[in-house]
């Protein structure tokens, strides 16, 4: 399920979504906040670029919105029905994960994003007929 040549695997580790061979992001860890939108310009690997046209990742605010909300259900469902706690409790419990997830909701709505345009390519290093 989660192996090179899926989606997923491309949008779970944040790799390019052409080739699978190299982190799209410079730095790997996405609670460093002061780089957490820096981006390689192309994969290094099979040339793909990742800024495909300017502001082209406006379209990942709709990718984090869903997630977030996503998530704030499921954190709702979670803490009031199999916990059983008050309603004040369980948002202050969807605003603590999602403050904590914030990193990670930014990365993945970024991730699908690009995996909706760029699909994997098995090929990638074949030269091409023309």
């Amino acid at each position: 399920m989660l192996k090179k040549g899926s989606k997923l695997y491309s949008i779970l580790t944040g790799t390019c979504p052409r080739c699978h061979e190299e982190s799209m992001y410079i730095d790997k860890n996405p609670f460093n906040l002061a780089k957490i939108y820096k981006m390689h310009e192309r994969c290094s690997h099979c040339g793909q670029p990742y800024k495909i046209e300017p502001s082209f990742y406006f379209g990942a605010m709709y990718v984090s919105y869903a997630l977030g909300v996503a998530i704030s259900v499921a954190i709702f469902i979670i803490c009031f029905s199999f916990i059983g706690t008050d309603l004040k409790t369980a948002f202050i419990s969807i605003i603590v994960g999602l403050v904590l997830l914030m990193p990670y909701i930014m990365r993945i709505s970024r991730n699908i994003w690009i995996n909706f345009f760029v699909g994997y390519d098995k090929d990638w290093n074949k030269p091409r007929d023309s």
